[in-house]
């Protein structure tokens, strides 16, 4: 499962940066990488791990802008398409999952 935390924030004032700044480095230090700008996505190996994330997400909000948060399934974010210019690029695949035998 997926997390893809997309985000609308201010940044016309010091104090509006440096809320952005602390939200974006939350996210990071939160396992989240940067798919594009203000688009954040983190692998989640169950819908009760990615629940946890994404609360962690909402404990952090902000004051001001505009927050969501999407779970999508592997098998969805499979079928992203992904383009630079008119050229395809393949996606991020999902980190392998441990197994113990």
């Amino acid at each position: 499962m997926w997390v893809i935390v997309l985000f609308d924030l201010p940044t016309d004032t010091k104090a509006a940066r440096k809320q952005y700044t602390q939200f974006r480095k939350r996210l990071l230090q939160d396992g989240f990488t940067m798919m594009q700008y203000s688009v954040y996505m983190r692998h989640c190996a169950s819908e009760e791990n990615a629940q946890v994330h994404a609360n962690r997400v909402k404990s952090g909000l902000p004051a001001d802008g505009e927050v969501r948060i999407v779970k999508i399934t592997d098998k969805q974010f499979a079928k992203i398409q992904v383009f630079y210019g008119k050229k395809h690029k393949p996606i991020e695949h999902s980190p392998e999952q441990l197994s113990f035998f």
